[in-house]
């Protein structure tokens, strides 16, 4: 897909999904990390925020939407798998699967 300026940003999800990072690794790294190491710990969980919008940024503009997403948004323009098996026509019935005319008894 190509750039497209007018693509919005999910900058709530974005956010929210650094924070949830920043919150579990910063539990790691307290965990795992002496005392002398953590304030560069910190600091890199620090920079990986703007890094990380950044990132996110960018790919929303090109485009970018994880299936995750794609599947439970109603508003999607693509038409997906429900669908298609909505506006599909039953086929008609057979002798194999009960519909045609009834078995005749002897």
């Amino acid at each position: 897909m190509a750039w497209d300026s007018s693509r919005p940003v999910p900058w709530r999800r974005l956010v929210r999904e650094w924070l949830i990072y920043v919150a579990i690794m910063g539990v790691v790294l307290f965990l795992a990390v002496s005392p002398e190491g953590r304030p560069g710990a910190i600091g890199g969980l620090l920079v990986s925020g703007p890094a990380y919008l950044a990132l996110g940024a960018v790919l929303a503009k090109f485009g970018y939407q994880r299936q995750r997403l794609k599947r439970s948004s109603p508003s999607s323009s693509d038409d997906s798998d429900a669908d298609r098996s909505r506006s599909r026509s039953r086929p008609a019935p057979t002798k194999r699967t009960g519909g045609g005319t009834p078995p005749r008894r002897r």
